[in-house]
């Protein structure tokens, strides 16, 4: 089992992007497997019970990995990430940011090594502190990459033999200045083939280990049922019987009836006053509904008007002639200034006009998009302000002072 906790770990490792080596600790890896688990939507809490020395819980891995590769496409996202790229591509999404349904309801189910039940805010602040700055920095290094780019495909504009590129990529420019390169870029070509003649001779297999792990839920579907009734076995052995030959089976028999009794008469009184209360509660309600009405009709209004009209200009960007929306990794090719030939992003070499789009065209939508989230994140602030505000008239001595 601690071999494939480590396969796994290599694996989702790749698929997050993040470097890895073996000499990692093992209650990291099982850890951050876990984790990555849990992110993805991955709902059985056995797995989560584990122990985090990797002695057991093999089949439970062999679940989640089947799970893996059924869901997420595992291999697929492992050969699209590890492939060679000779040209210089960026990812493209105009797709609607709605979660998919893999990513729906993760919240419910948490790992046991999740944070503390109480977290110093402060410390909440230096995070969220640290993630901007790094983002910060990230977005600095895109940009001085992109200004590389566009040097690179200026000066080598009319260089390359097909006509349609025009210019040439890092890779391809790289070439020209060091030839002797192109032994290591040979070998990562061949690297890739090999990995996709595996693959192939995955797909062919496939159904084979389909039809294994139906047979593996059956056997634990077997197991667990069997476990059920033995345990309701033991349940039933274990009660007293009225026929046992014990002095005193008879006096606690009629002290189990006796408690029985009186129990069922508290729950009764319970009921009722808990229904008294639950009456009197929503009486109270009820007039302070009246009151808040009468005070903030003018507020709540004008918050509705406004949630209104942020829903309409959202439901008139919905509402709007789709395109096909592009989605994945595409080619940058460099255009002249020409207005019919700007710069874009194309998924393939061809002449087909419809596998391109412009830059300008994403730009666009993008900045569309992020005025429509602006608009939702100053709509769920002023809820968030509303509902604080509500907590802190209940509060008597305290003062709350805004950041």
């Amino acid at each position: 089992s601690l071999d494939f906790w480590r396969l796994l770990y290599a694996l989702l490792k790749q698929i997050h992007g993040g470097k890895w080596t073996e000499s990692d600790a093992v209650d990291n890896q099982i850890r951050f497997v876990k984790s990555a688990l849990w992110y993805h939507g991955y709902g059985r809490p056995e797995l989560y019970q584990l122990p985090s020395d990797g002695s057991a819980g093999s089949r439970e891995l062999l679940l989640a990995f089947s799970w893996l590769l059924h869901r997420l496409s595992l291999l697929e996202q492992l050969l699209a990430r590890n492939r060679v790229k000779t040209g210089d591509e960026t990812s493209v999404c105009m797709c609607e940011d709605d979660l998919p349904n893999t990513q729906k309801g993760t919240t419910e189910i948490a790992p046991e090594y999740g944070l503390e039940d109480r977290v110093d805010v402060r410390y909440l602040q230096w995070l969220n502190g640290r993630l901007r700055f790094q983002w910060r920095s990230l977005h600095a290094q895109h940009q001085e990459q992109c200004k590389l780019l566009h040097k690179i495909h200026l000066f080598t504009s009319g260089s390359h033999m097909d006509q349609i590129l025009g210019h040439f990529s890092v890779t391809e420019t790289d070439l020209v200045r060091q030839p002797e390169n192109y032994k290591q870029l040979l070998q990562l070509l061949e690297s890739e083939t090999m990995q996709l003649e595996a693959f192939l001779e995955w797909k062919q297999l496939e159904p084979v280990y389909w039809q294994w792990m139906e047979a593996v839920l059956d056997n634990m579907a077997e197991e667990g049922n069997m476990s059920e009734s033995q345990d309701a076995h033991v349940e039933k052995s274990g009660l007293p019987k009225e026929n046992l030959c014990c002095p005193w089976a008879d006096s606690l028999t009629e002290q189990i009836g006796r408690l029985s009794r009186d129990l069922m008469t508290l729950r009764d009184q319970l009921h009722k006053l808990i229904t008294h209360r639950k009456a009197v509660w929503c009486e109270k309600v009820k007039t302070r509904e009246e009151e808040l009405q009468k005070e903030w009709f003018s507020v709540t209004a004008r918050k509705i008007q406004e949630s209104v009209e942020l829903r309409l200009l959202d439901l008139a960007y919905l509402c709007a002639p789709k395109k096909k929306k592009k989605h994945g990794s595409c080619r940058l090719v460099f255009r002249s200034k020409h207005p019919a030939n700007q710069m874009g992003f194309g998924r393939s070499v061809s002449k087909d006009p419809v596998s391109a789009v412009s830059a300008t065209d994403v730009i666009r939508e993008l900045q569309m998009r992020e005025a429509s989230l602006e608009r939702e994140l100053k709509q769920l602030q002023e809820e968030c302000r509303r509902r604080l505000d509500e907590i802190a008239e209940g509060l008597d001595g305290v003062i709350c002072i805004s950041p």
